[in-house]
């Protein structure tokens, strides 16, 4: 066969090839279509039609605060805020390097910083130079911790002062970045103009790092009252699983103390949400909704805010007229509702008097005299004394006990007298017959268990010892110093053993002014709905129905007879409060106290205390103020505040002993 036969017949071979090859594509293709087409067509149509859902949500503004007369107390401010939450990448390298660019792009405050954290932040710096100050040889004899004890005391303040400002502001930073908190750290609140806008130029270069709109609490009244409205912060890692359980988003700020605390649910408002659908073209589809918002709701207090700044200057100016005193407090309250209508406590710091408020609720102390009220009241109940009985006021004198005795020798009295000139040897009596002691005879007391616990039974009836039932997270309520001798009882009889709290004893005066019930005192009065046009427009949602604990279970006869005791204090012929409210048109009752207390350097201190309500015959205030630790028991501090702030109440200036 020829060359060119051959030629021709190969090249028709390749191109039958090439066109069978292209007939196989062809079919491979239309076999390909009609699977799509039939097979899985429905299930691409729907693939065609999913879409992608994005929701953007709002905060809502926090509820806010009112006194009694409508007063904003706390109300939100918008903010900005410096947010970090953790990329991926959160080594300590990391942190240290967006820290040392954020300090040149804000200010933030270190005065906070504890000297312990600089000294750890130095060690940070000089590694080498801190090793140094611990020798090899005393590193073979210490632990770890004992080790770094001995490191921190060996830093001087000269090398603390060598850290400058910038590496302070550093530190600052990364410790707030490194805080455990259950979602983003917030690094700073308040950014100004300038700040937001140098770190938003260098957001690439932080990671973690955002700016947002955010809101904090403003006190139109400045400190006063500021302790128990409590704080706000954020969801702390150990309770995130809670509060995502109810609803919370972990960037949240909620409440952490006191009323903000207490009144979270109330005070907390539901976020505005946006849902987007966009399909795969990106067009928005017409299930894009909106959930509305709204804003928490406001809570009207009991306190009024007016008499409450009027009340903490009195108590400040008192404090510097008596300078051996530590602090002092004062809880004001309605005796037939519980209302809290002023509650206030300073506190000395060297110089400077400071707010301690919740010392009111907080602290407890020995009250003197002021709780004698409560022991004749459980002489009557126990039924060792009646209305009338008398006992003779003389030193007693048992075996190994200190004599016991009244602060002069009363002679034969009652017990209005006991009250009016506040004998101590008349309570005495009332616990040895509690205590089936009998004096004459030297015997007895053959049961302390018995005689304690009915001494404290009764005077947790008035709120002693006993949780008063406050509107807040958590309260104190005293100390109990157990079953002792039959003295440690007689000197509780008088209150120089048992601790309580000046709020406990408001409770208790306002029990007998409200003629043996027992009320809840509380800071809620109102629920309203929020209103930004006129708090006298806005909606009132609830209103706080005032509790009754528990009602003394007595004669009202008897009741009767310790509110006479009290006027008598006040305005007796021998009354020990006499001089100071004698003339008071308001018409008070009370009981004033004197508790001796050691002092820790072999003498002793005074507390003094007073508490009282007015008018007599229908009560509508009563008050506790109790003054602890002032080193002379001639003191009329505690009866110059309480003259004081009852004449505020009822809008009179003037007082007779100014």
């Amino acid at each position: 066969m020829k060359k060119k036969e051959k030629r021709q017949i190969a090249s028709k071979f390749r191109l039958n090839l090439l066109f069978f090859v292209i007939f196989l594509m062809f079919a491979s293709l239309i076999l390909r279509l009609g699977f799509v087409q039939i097979v899985k067509g429905e299930e691409y149509s729907e693939e065609t039609k999913a879409t992608t859902t994005t929701t953007y949500k709002w905060n809502a503004p926090r509820g806010k605060m009112y006194d009694r007369e409508g007063r904003v107390v706390v109300e939100n401010e918008p903010v900005y805020t410096l947010t970090y939450a953790k990329p991926e990448d959160d080594s300590n390298s990391s942190l240290l390097k967006t820290a040392k660019k954020l300090a040149n792009l804000i200010t933030i405050d270190t005065s906070e910083v504890k000297d312990r954290d600089k000294k750890d932040y130095w060690i940070q710096l000089h590694e080498e130079e801190a090793r140094a100050k611990v020798t090899n040889a005393e590193r073979e004899k210490l632990d770890d911790d004992e080790e770094y004890r001995l490191l921190l005391k060996r830093i001087t303040d000269d090398e603390l002062n060598s850290i400058t400002n910038q590496e302070m502001q550093i530190y600052t930073i990364k410790s707030k970045m490194s805080q455990d908190v259950a979602s983003a750290s917030r690094i700073k609140e308040g950014l100004t103009t300038e700040e937001i806008a140098k770190v938003n130029e260098n957001l690439d270069s932080l990671p973690g790092i955002e700016v947002k709109l955010d809101s904090k609490r403003k006190y139109p009244y400045g400190d006063t009252f500021r302790q128990i409205f409590g704080n706000i912060a954020q969801i702390p890692a150990e309770k995130s699983e809670v509060y995502r359980a109810n609803g919370y988003d972990l960037d949240d700020t909620v409440g952490k103390s006191f009323l903000e605390l207490q009144y979270e649910q109330l005070l907390r408002g539901q976020k505005e949400e946006q849902v987007y659908e966009k399909n795969r073209q990106g067009v928005y589809t017409s299930q894009s909704k909106v959930k509305s918002g709204e804003p928490g709701k406001n809570i009207v207090l009991t306190i009024d805010m007016d008499l409450q700044q009027k009340v903490e200057k009195i108590i400040e100016d008192e404090l510097k007229k008596e300078p051996t005193a530590d602090g002092a407090y004062v809880v004001m309250m309605n005796p037939n509702t519980g209302e809290i209508l002023s509650m206030a406590g300073k506190t000395r710091e060297g110089a400077t008097i400071k707010d301690e408020t919740y010392g009111a609720v907080y602290n407890a102390y020995a009250m003197g005299s002021a709780v004698k009220g409560a022991t004749v009241l459980t002489g009557y109940e126990a039924g060792v004394i009646k209305p009338g009985s008398t006992f003779l006021d003389a030193p007693i004198k048992l075996k190994g006990t200190p004599t016991k005795k009244s602060y002069t020798n009363m002679g034969i009295i009652n017990d209005l007298k006991a009250l009016e000139r506040s004998s101590n040897v008349y309570m005495f009596h009332i616990a040895m017959a509690i205590g089936q002691y009998d004096y004459d005879t030297k015997s007895g007391f053959k049961n302390p268990e018995l005689a304690y616990s009915k001494m404290r039974k009764y005077f947790a009836q008035f709120g002693l010892g006993a949780a008063t039932g406050i509107d807040l997270p958590k309260e104190a309520t005293g100390y109990n110093g157990g079953v002792q001798k039959l003295g440690n009882l007689m000197d509780l009889a008088i209150g120089q053993f048992d601790t309580y709290t000046p709020l406990q004893l408001a409770q208790y005066v306002s029990t007998i002014a409200n003629d043996g019930k027992r009320m809840q005192p509380h800071f809620l009065k109102e629920v309203r709905k929020a209103n930004e046009t006129s708090f006298a427009d806005s909606e009132l949602l609830d209103t706080f129905t005032p509790k009754l604990l528990n009602k003394i279970d007595m004669d009202q006869k008897e009741i009767e007879r310790v509110q006479e005791g009290f006027r008598q204090v006040m305005s007796g012929s021998q009354g020990t409060a006499t001089n100071y409210f004698g003339n008071a048109p308001y018409k008070p009752a009370g009981k004033t106290g004197t508790a001796q207390v050691y002092d820790g350097k072999g003498g002793y201190d005074y507390n003094l205390t007073l508490v009282a309500y007015a008018p007599y015959e229908n009560p509508e205030i009563a008050i506790s103020v109790v003054v602890p630790t002032v080193d002379h028991d001639s003191s009329s501090i505690n009866k110059n505040i309480g003259r004081k702030i009852m004449d505020e109440y009822f809008g009179r200036s003037q007082s007779t002993n100014e």
